[in-house]
């Protein structure tokens, strides 16, 4: 800009002279004009350079510092899988959850500029003090003077700041931890009348962190206040004592501007190296803490977690117990001295009370836990020197309480198979370099750079040679562990999408077919009201008869319909605005002249469902309040209450003659309307009924039924039941509706499932991947008895000649086992066969006569 306005606007020429940032002079010849253009496209040239190289530089940072980031996070996951089973009983996932999370981001914020930021600063700081030297020693020794003491002194008040960040963070675990608990715990809250306490400890806690946190502040800003009441100290020794310098002639005055403006130039690297400096600080107090609790004793070696076997390495042979002992974390030994040996071809019932030490050898069969003393074979290899790829594929541990992840049925019935990527997916040449990149990427991030989207499933582990083999694998095992029922439950209940599974979508419009003609026979015939595009079903709502489809999301939900500006469009269109005002007024009258002398709670309040018994005053108050008015008179609201009733009007069910056949007939216009005149918009909030169409939104069993349920049918959905799977039987499509089951969503922790499904599940998993050794550990106890004795045979019959070791919650299940181990005080008190233990006199039979 100096040379432009210098020598482009202020010089004479031609010739123009001009220098190339100091170190390349030329002369330009030719007309003002062309100068001054070339100079400004030059400056714009730097501009961009400038500004590219800026660009270039804080990506640059950006980019190191999230892979930084990702490589803490990625090493602190990995140690927690690494964690010895105890370390979870101190630690909360609250906790861990936050510390992976809330509390590494900082530290990733700081990474950006924690070498860059401090090298940068110091430079300039350097500069401006070299400057003022120059101009005077004496002054420049006097603006540097203060530093020393601010570097002395903010390190001490600072380590109180951290000290404080440390209880912050301690203090934010345990209010994670209080949220956590509250979740998990929220039942007994409710059913002990806790919430007030609960509520109290919360409070309690975020006091303690609000005073914290303002301790915090009143440092920090104690520091803030001390460093800018030196930093202004510094001009005013300057105007002192240099002004008397300048009156004394010892220095210039130009010179004495000079200085103070270097020492202004001085303050912000300064000010931005202290706050460097304090944030240094915050992110090593949360690294320290976040490192100290990643690092417990008893971690399993990373070498156990990683290293293959060569070949294939099974664990067929005996496994032997010698002398093995098991101390817990609070000094108390769980087993003692225990010398036992398993044959690895034999099924062997562990049997004894809560506290006698059999669960925790189930751990120690399973690598959960490791012997504090003692040694543990199997084939006469250290048991706890095995990697966990012997391990983890050639022993299945199922307990009696299972932890499912959220996700599909399929899925976590597989879980058992996925130790390393089998089948990598076929990409095209885009994907494939985007695949590429991303193995790099995380490879210079410390990363595994194994494929996720590839095919994880071991078939051979499941004996099964294709994919396509995998599912009839799966059925036989849901017949072991009686959970095939359970499977097409959840199929009937389930939905799929018929783009990703045609061939599913295909079966069930087939099935549809074949129940519509079962249920014209005169023996069903009155158990379902098929849709019908031109007919009302009177075993529907009225707003189920207007929409006549399944809501996608919210936009179209049943329950708040009226209130749509296109549903109340498309009534005002159809005529039916006042006739469904007068409708809703009649069923308010009704409802309220019903339930005038009812107490809460009545049955009648959820067989009339259109008004709660808390609404009953609210809708006496909305007819006196309109009694007098004509519809256009009444506010929106109103009209919109009064609407809402009717349209949860059903027919055949509550018979109150408000929805008569004329009014029906004009609903069916609103209908037509509704379904033609739909905005493209919306269209996609709403999956209309189709005899010929699979409807994605609705759940197979009403897909197959493609009606409503009469009301009133004695036996009416047992019957209809059983057509179904009568139906499904014959069409040889039960299959498919079970595949469309495995597609279920077992929701967090598997809460979509029963405690027994759980169970099931859990054993199906463990036999899916056809382990040398089986445990179970009291893992069918949320059953029946009867079918707890069922599954164990099953179990039992499909694993002969392979191992088996059942932790039995009930003793008479010993009876079914070659072998039979009876465990007290963490010593094993007897063992052999049922036949031999169960006589007077032994721990067996006692306790087989005290159960």
């Amino acid at each position: 800009p100096k040379q432009i306005i210098n020598r482009a606007l202020g010089g004479e020429g031609p010739p123009f002279s001009a220098s190339v940032l100091g170190l390349y002079d030329f002369n330009f010849s030719g007309s003002q004009t062309i100068f001054l253009v070339i100079l400004c496209v030059f400056f714009l040239f730097l501009v961009v350079v400038n500004n590219a190289l800026k660009y270039h530089i804080n990506t640059s940072k950006g980019r190191t510092a999230e892979r930084l980031l990702r490589r803490l996070r990625y090493s602190l996951f990995s140690r927690v899988l690494r964690f010895p089973l105890s370390h979870f009983k101190r630690t909360s996932q609250g906790e861990v959850i936050s510390m992976i999370t809330a509390e590494s981001e900082p530290i990733g914020a700081f990474f950006v500029g924690a070498v860059v930021d401090p090298i940068f600063l110091s430079g300039q700081l350097i500069v401006a003090i070299g400057f003022i030297i120059v101009q005077d020693p004496l002054l420049g020794l006097a603006a540097a003077a203060l530093y020393p003491v601010q570097i002395y002194i903010v390190p001490r008040l600072q380590k109180k700041v951290s000290a404080l960040g440390k209880a912050r963070l301690r203090e934010i675990r345990r209010l994670s931890d209080h949220v956590g608990e509250t979740v998990n715990g929220i039942v007994d809250i409710h059913v002990n009348d806790t919430s007030n306490l609960e509520l109290t400890r919360f409070a309690d806690r975020l006091a303690a962190i609000y005073n914290i946190r303002y301790e915090i502040f009143r440092r920090k800003y104690t520091i803030k206040f001390l460093n800018n009441f030196l930093d202004k100290l510094a001009p005013f020794l300057f105007y002192l004592f240099g002004g008397i310098l300048v009156i004394e002639g010892d220095i210039t005055i130009g010179a004495l501007v000079a200085v103070i403006g270097a020492h202004k130039d001085m303050s912000t690297p300064w000010k931005e190296l202290l706050n460097w400096y304090q944030q240094q600080a915050d992110a090593r107090v949360k690294y320290d803490q976040v490192v100290s609790q990643f690092d417990p004793d008893g971690m399993l070696d990373e070498a156990l977690q990683h290293t293959e076997p060569e070949g294939e390495h099974t664990l067929s042979g005996a496994v032997e117990l010698t002398n093995v002992s098991l101390v817990d974390e609070d000094e108390v030994r769980r087993i003692a001295g225990v010398t036992l040996n398993l044959a690895g071809d034999s099924n062997v019932a562990v049997v004894g009370g809560g506290s006698s030490g059999k669960d925790y050898l189930a751990l120690l069969l399973a690598r959960l836990a490791v012997p504090t003393g003692g040694r543990i074979s199997v084939g006469g290899e250290n048991f706890v020197e095995l990697p966990e790829s012997v391990i983890g594929r050639r022993i299945a541990y199922a307990s009696n309480t299972p932890f499912l992840q959220s996700a599909s049925v399929r899925d976590n019935l597989v879980y058992g198979l996925k130790h390393r990527p089998l089948h990598l997916p076929d990409y095209d040449e885009d994907e494939a370099k985007n695949r590429e990149s991303e193995a790099a990427e995380a490879k210079r991030a410390g990363n595994i750079d194994h494929d996720y989207q590839a095919d994880w499933i071991d078939y051979e582990a499941a004996g099964v040679e294709k994919p396509e083999e995998l599912f009839e694998r799966m059925l036989e095992i849901f017949d072991i562990v009686e959970l095939s029922d359970d499977v097409y439950q959840l199929g009937l209940r389930g939905t799929i999408d018929p783009a990703e599974r045609p061939d599913i979508a295909e079966a069930v419009l087939k099935a549809r077919a074949a129940m519509a003609d079962r249920l014209r026979e005169p023996a069903y015939a009155d158990l379902v009201e098929l849709f019908d595009r031109g007919a009302y079903n009177t075993n529907a709502s009225v707003a189920e008869n207007l929409l006549f489809g399944t809501p996608v999301g919210d936009t179209f939900d049943i329950n708040w319909l009226p209130q749509h500006p296109y549903v109340l469009e498309t009534l005002r269109k159809s005529g039916l605005v006042d006739d469904l005002i007068t409708a809703g007024r009649s069923v308010a009258e009704t409802m309220i002249e019903i339930f005038a002398d009812l107490p809460p709670g009545h049955e009648f309040f959820e067989q009339y469902s259109f008004i709660s018994s808390d609404e009953l005053p609210e809708f006496r108050t909305l007819l006196s309040r309109t009694d007098r008015r004509s519809h256009d008179e009444m506010t929106e609201e109103d009209r919109v209450a009064l609407m809402s009733l009717p349209f949860k009007v059903v027919v055949a069910q509550h018979r109150l003659g408000i929805v008569d056949e004329e009014l029906q007939q004009k609903l069916l216009t609103a209908r037509d309307r509704f379904a033609a005149d739909l905005p493209p918009e919306l269209a996609s909030a709403v999956e209309f009924f189709d005899a010929e169409t699979y409807n994605a939104a609705a759940a197979l069993q009403d897909n197959i039924l493609f009606g409503k349920l009469a009301y009133g049918q004695a036996e009416g959905p047992h019957r209809v039941g059983a057509l179904i799977a009568e139906t499904l039987d014959d069409l040889h499509l039960r299959g498919s509706v079970m595949e469309a089951g495995l597609e279920f969503q077992v929701g967090v922790g598997g809460g979509r499932l029963s405690s027994v499904q759980r169970q099931k599940l859990s054993l199906a998993r463990a036999l899916l991947k056809g382990p040398d050794l089986l445990i179970a550990n009291e893992a069918t106890s949320a059953m029946d008895p009867s079918v707890q004795d069922r599954i164990a045979e099953a179990i039992l019959k499909a694993r002969d000649g392979k191992g088996v070791v059942w932790i039995v919650n009930r003793v008479s299940m010993a009876a079914k086992f070659e072998r039979v181990v009876v465990f007290a005080d963490g010593r094993v008190a007897e063992q052999g066969a049922y036949d031999e233990l169960n006589r007077d006199g032994t721990a067996l039979h006692e306790m087989l006569q005290s159960a």
